[in-house]
């Protein structure tokens, strides 16, 4: 039983090393970020995921700066079953730009930090978390639909540097109708 316990905390140890170099935006400004962001690239390479890669879609989000320094995030996703949205409840961090949420449909806390964002055209977001086994997802996120490539060529080469294959990297189309026009203004 105590090895078994060594083993998950030295696992645990290595996984949060692995990040630990990957530092938030220097002089995070959250009032500057928060607004309508969409997501323009995602790396992510959970075998789960695999199957969803071609039917993904740029979804849109409202990032809305809280009083307390919390986030809540809406975010609407093209389905086959149409246009979902879900709500996202970010508490800040001691650091400014590192954030910690509870997944409902993972029942644990994940870390997402804005590594690098200009506030005016992009961000990019790490997501972190030990479940099985260590995930990470980066996203890209871009403030029209549509970013410059210079802008999606620095995305790739930060994902490609915490360890994600060219495979795993995309940057798909946008959704049509999604949101609704008039609403997720």
């Amino acid at each position: 039983m105590r090895t078994t316990v060594v083993a998950v905390v030295m696992v645990m140890l290595c996984a949060m090393m692995s990040h630990a170099d990957v530092k938030p935006q220097r002089d995070f400004n959250l009032q500057r970020f928060a607004g309508k962001w969409y997501r323009v690239g995602l790396a992510y390479d959970s075998p789960s995921f695999i199957p969803y890669r071609d039917k993904l879609k740029a979804s849109m989000g409202i990032v809305t700066a809280l009083p307390n320094g919390n986030v809540n995030l809406t975010m609407w996703d093209a389905t086959p079953l149409g246009c979902v949205s879900k709500t996202y409840q970010y508490e800040r961090t001691n650091v400014a730009g590192q954030f910690t949420y509870f997944s409902t449909r993972h029942n644990m806390v994940k870390d997402i930090t804005v590594v690098d964002t200009n506030y005016t055209d992009y961000a990019v977001v790490l997501k972190h978390k030990v479940f099985n086994r260590e995930y990470t997802q980066v996203a890209l996120y871009g403030r029209s639909q549509s970013v410059r490539v210079n802008i999606i060529n620095k995305f790739k080469a930060f994902a490609l540097s915490q360890g994600f294959s060219r495979d795993s990297i995309l940057t798909p189309p946008p959704a049509e109708n999604c949101p609704p026009s008039g609403s997720g203004h």
